[in-house]
C-alpha cells in the first residue's frame, strides 16, 4: 500500500492561506485522478481543488471552514485500493484534533517572546480574516506585529491570533505591570486597575428600533468589507475629476461591432478601448503604476489591468489583464470577454486575480455619472469611468464656437496622496481624457 499524502495547494502568488468550504469525499470513498477532492475558498476566488492521486480517501485533516496554510497535508490517499476503506472513519475525528492541538502547544508559550518576530521589520501580510478577528479584539497594528507567526514565512494564522487573544488576559497583568512605576505611592494598588484596557472588546448589545431584518454578511462581502478599510486606512484618498468627449469612439463601435464580431466571434464593448488609452498613458507616467513598500516606491514594469467585475451574487471582483501593454485591441478584447464570462459563471481561477498594477471600474454599468473609487491595495491609482451621455457642448471650430450634441463621459481617478501629489494624478487622467478624444474614427479592425 502506498499512501499520498496531498497538501493545500498555492493558489496564487500572494495566496499563503485558503478555507475549506467543502469535501466533496470522506474517509472510505474512492477518488479518482483529477476528480474534484475538495472546494476552497482564498482571499480572492472559490476554487475546486483536484484530487492529484487515485485510491481511497483514509484521512481528512482539517474540518470545513479550517483555515489551512499553504503546503500544509490536508488528506491521505491510499493508492493500493480499498483495504483500508473500513478504518478511516474512525481515525478522521481524532486525527483533526491531533494535528491542531500541536499547533497550540507549540504557540502558547511563544507568546511572551514578542522580539523574535523582529526579524520581519513590521512588514508582514495580514489576511483579512486575521485583520477580521484583531479589529474585534482591539489589537492595534503594533500589538499585531509582536504575534509570533506559525504560518508560512512567519505569518500570523488564524489560530495564532486566537491563541494569543486567548492568553492575552493572563497575560495582561505580567505586561502591564511597569505602567504603574512613574507613582511612587501605593504600587500594590495600582494592580486593579490593570484589566481596564481590555474592557473595549465587551460590547452592549445593539438594540434596533422599528422593524427590520438583520442579514449576515457573506464570506465574499466580510473580505471586501475588510480590504475597503484596509485600503481607507492605508492610503491617503485624493479623487480628481475629468469629461472626455467619446462621440467619435461611440461611431467607430457602432459602425464595426457586427463585422468585429463576424471576423473575430468577440464582441466589442468600450472596456477594452478604455483599457487601451490608460495603457499608453500609463507608459508615459510609469509612477502611476507602482506600489508602497515602507520607504521604498516599487515601480512596476509590467503593466497589468484589473476590471473591476459583477458577480452573480452582486459582489465585485477583479480579474487582471496581464501584460496589457503587450496586446493590441483584439487581444485585449478576447481577455476582456474571457474574463467577464468567467466572473460570471463562477469560473475564476486565483491566478485571474493575482498581480494588478492599476484597476479600473466602470460605474457607468450601473447607471452613475462618476463615482470616487476606493484604491485596489497595494495599488496607487484606480479609475472610474461613468456612463455616456448625450449633451449640448460647446466646440471650438474654424467657424467659430458651436453647441453640438456629443456623447460625453465623466473620469475619476483615485490615487494615494503619499506618492502622487495633485499635479500627477491630475496630468495623468487629463492624459486619458486626451487618449479617447483623439481616437481615430477611421481606425481599421
Amino acid at each position: 500500500m502506498a499512501i499520498v499524502d496531498l497538501v493545500m495547494p498555492k493558489m496564487g502568488e500572494s495566496i499563503m492561506e485558503a478555507t475549506i468550504l467543502k469535501w466533496h469525499k470522506k474517509p472510505g470513498d474512492t477518488v479518482k485522478m483529477d476528480e474534484t477532492l475538495l472546494e476552497i475558498a482564498t482571499d480572492k476566488v472559490d476554487s475546486e481543488v483536484p484530487s492529484t492521486a487515485a485510491g481511497t480517501v483514509v484521512e481528512i485533516l482539517f474540518k470545513e471552514n479550517d483555515v489551512v496554510p499553504v503546503g500544509t497535508i490536508i488528506v491521505r490517499i491510499d493508492q493500493g485500493g480499498a483495504a483500508q476503506a473500513t478504518t478511516p472513519t474512525v481515525a478522521a475525528a481524532p486525527t483533526v484534533a491531533e494535528t491542531a492541538q500541536p499547533v497550540q502547544r507549540e504557540a502558547a508559550p511563544t507568546y511572551t517572546a514578542a522580539p523574535t518576530v523582529s526579524q520581519d521589520g513590521g512588514s508582514r501580510f495580514y489576511s483579512p480574516l486575521v485583520l477580521n478577528i484583531a479589529g474585534k479584539e482591539g489589537i492595534g497594528m503594533a500589538e499585531l506585529e509582536n504575534i509570533p507567526g506559525t504560518g508560512n514565512e512567519g505569518r500570523v494564522t488564524k489560530k495564532d491570533i486566537l491563541n494569543y487573544v486567548a492568553n492575552r488576559a493572563a497575560a495582561s497583568p505580567v505586561v502591564a505591570a511597569p505602567a504603574p512605576q512613574p507613582i511612587a505611592q501605593a504600587p500594590a494598588a495600582q494592580v486593579n486597575p490593570v484589566p481596564q484596557p481590555v474592557a473595549p472588546v465587551t460590547q452592549a448589545p445593539i438594540t434596533y428600533n422599528g422593524n427590520v431584518e438583520i442579514v449576515e454578511m457573506d464570506r465574499m462581502r466580510k473580505l471586501i468589507a475588510d480590504h475597503m478599510v484596509r485600503s481607507k486606512a492605508t492610503s491617503p484618498h485624493v479623487t480628481s475629476f475629468t469629461e472626455a468627449d467619446v462621440t467619435n469612439i461611440v461611431k467607430w463601435r457602432e459602425k464595426v461591432k457586427r463585422e468585429f464580431e463576424k471576423q473575430y466571434s468577440e464582441k466589442i464593448t468600450f472596456t477594452p478601448i478604455f483599457i487601451e488609452a490608460i495603457v499608453n498613458c500609463i507608459r508615459r507616467f510609469p509612477m502611476i503604476n507602482s506600489s508602497v513598500d515602507g520607504n521604498n516606491i516599487v515601480i512596476k514594469k509590467d503593466i497589468n489591468i484589473g476590471m473591476a467585475t459583477a458577480l452573480p451574487s452582486g459582489n465585485l471582483i477583479v480579474p487582471v489583464i496581464k501584460n496589457a501593454d503587450t496586446k493590441n485591441l483584439l487581444g485585449l478584447t478576447k481577455d476582456v470577454n474571457n474574463l467577464a464570462a468567467s466572473a460570471r459563471g463562477n469560473k475564476l481561477k486565483a491566478d485571474d486575480t493575482q498581480g494588478g498594477t492599476f484597476t479600473m471600474t466602470n460605474v457607468g454599468t450601473f447607471g452613475s455619472l462618476m463615482g470616487t473609487p476606493i484604491i485596489n491595495q497595494p495599488q496607487v491609482a484606480i479609475l472610474a469611468v461613468g456612463s455616456i451621455k448625450k449633451r449640448a457642448v460647446v466646440m471650438e471650430t474654424d467657424m467659430g464656437d458651436v453647441i453640438a450634441i456629443r456623447h460625453m463621459m465623466y473620469l475619476s481617478l483615485s490615487y494615494d496622496h503619499r506618492i502622487i501629489d495633485g499635479s500627477l494624478g491630475a496630468k495623468f487622467l487629463t492624459a486619458i481624457a486626451n487618449e479617447l478624444e483623439a481616437f481615430d474614427p477611421q481606425r481599421s479592425i
